[in-house]
């Protein structure tokens, strides 16, 4: 009696594809949780530019503007000056998130 390659247990293909699917998911929840903490990593150096050890930024920097301008042909539009700015304020509003970043 020869056995048919074609046919799976429904049980197998069922238990793979879920295997599948929640590693997937997985990947992509790591891939974001990195991303968030290289925009708040780039907030902070942003930040730390623009502050010179000042307690406050100086008016008037064109640090953002010639960052995006520099960058966004290596990286393409995510380091747009809107983008950079985004950054900036997400480190400003969650100055300790780096800690909890770092943690998960």
């Amino acid at each position: 009696m020869a056995i048919d390659p074609t046919s799976i247990d429904s049980r197998l293909l069922d238990d793979v594809r879920d295997l599948l699917q929640k590693s997937r998911g997985k990947a992509y929840a790591a891939a974001n949780l990195i991303m968030v903490d290289a925009y708040w990593n780039i907030g902070r150096r942003i930040v730390e530019e623009e502050q010179d050890g000042r307690e406050r930024a100086g008016y008037g920097s064109q640090l953002i503007r010639n960052l995006a301008r520099r960058l966004g042909d290596e990286f393409g539009a995510g380091v747009s000056v809107a983008n950079l700015k985004n950054f900036r304020q997400f480190y400003l509003t969650f100055p300790d998130a780096g800690k909890r970043l770092r943690a998960a």
